[in-house]
């Protein structure tokens, strides 16, 4: 059976799917992402707070892709009603219409900001002089406003069409049109092209030259070496594993739906790419790990006020009066662009 709509059956969704298997593994794993997300995101708003101080661009990216994070997971507990009342709509169009576009909007910024902190790496550490302009405070907040309004003003596309739609089992559904509509293969293809397969590109060439410049660098210290390749390869990772498979569904589904048979063929591994881009809110936090000590030192003593609480439990309550101090720290930036702390200990107040 072909299936073609017009602008005047948008409200309709032709193929009946099965949605019980989405319905399971996204409830889950939306609960997953949003029990670790949250304090996760929390921490790194954080940290990217304390670069921010610093004065270390580094900071804006990651304080802008955490925000973009929270949006995202904000959203979630919607998405959540969705799926458990059998993926029927029940709230408003205006708010299927933002949970929509925090969701896409999340894969596109993160995205952006991901090639932001790819590029800044790249300078730093290939061209640490030649192109300080453009690693400074104002050159970041540039191109941190340039994502955000880029972004924004590709997502108003979805707040001019209809977004709710229904199946032949009378459902509302939510940002899910089978088959696309016709102002969809547009944007489809936009957003595989400048959205995925060029910042792809600049990530890969980043990736490469940053690891050689890395590791023929004589002056760089081994722990520094590791950080710089942790970042880059982290970003690269996150990249790969949560937007490539979505993105490669995106296009097949773009170039080759057409018919309800196909849709059916493809309806569960599409929705399961989509459902590997929420990860991303998880993945990202792991970003700050690698980018200073002051994040790796605050898991480091996250472990041990554990490790001690255990100890504690295990010899009843008893506590080392030589564990714990309090620590302030300095931040400073060094020529190479690489953020270095130091840390200033005292005595631990009682």
């Amino acid at each position: 059976m072909t299936v073609n709509m017009s602008d005047t059956e948008a409200d309709k969704s032709n193929c009946t799917l099965n949605h019980e298997i989405h319905q399971y593994l996204f409830s889950g794993a939306y609960i997953l992402v949003l029990l670790i997300g949250l304090p996760t995101n929390a921490f790194s708003l954080y940290h990217a707070w304390l670069q921010l101080k610093a004065k270390n661009e580094l900071g804006i990216y990651l304080f802008n892709l955490t925000v973009s994070d929270l949006l995202y997971l904000a959203s979630l507990p919607l998405w959540l009603q969705y799926i458990f009342q059998g993926d029927n709509w029940s709230q408003s169009e205006w708010l299927c219409k933002l949970s929509g576009f925090l969701l896409y909007e999340n894969i596109y910024i993160s995205i952006g900001f991901l090639c932001c902190i790819s590029i800044d790496r790249y300078l730093a550490v290939v061209y640490p002089f030649r192109f300080a302009a453009f690693r400074s405070m104002r050159a970041a907040t540039l191109a941190s406003t340039f994502i955000w309004l880029k972004e924004i003003a590709v997502g108003v596309v979805f707040f001019i069409h209809k977004e709710l739609s229904r199946d032949p089992k009378n459902q509302s559904l939510c940002f899910e049109h089978y088959p696309m509509q016709q102002w969809e293969y547009a944007i489809n293809y936009y957003r595989f092209s400048i959205g995925f397969l060029f910042p792809l590109g600049i990530l890969s060439i980043s990736y490469l030259r940053v690891l050689r410049a890395v590791n023929k660098s004589a002056g760089t210290q081994t722990a520094q070496k590791t950080r710089i390749k942790n970042l880059v390869t982290s970003t690269i990772l996150i990249f790969l594993v949560c937007f490539s498979p979505y993105h490669v569904f995106l296009l097949v589904r773009t170039v080759l739906e057409r018919e309800c048979s196909f849709i059916v063929k493809i309806f569960n591994y599409y929705h399961f790419s989509l459902l590997l881009t929420s990860f991303n809110c998880v993945a990202d936090p792991a970003l700050y790990c690698f980018v200073s000590e002051t994040a790796q030192r605050g898991i480091q003593q996250a472990q041990e006020a554990c490790s001690q609480a255990l100890c504690c439990c295990c010899h009843g309550g008893k506590h080392d009066p030589a564990a714990g101090t309090d620590s302030n720290e300095a931040a400073t930036l060094n020529e190479n662009g690489n953020f270095s702390v130091t840390l200033l200990t005292q005595p631990s107040k009682v």
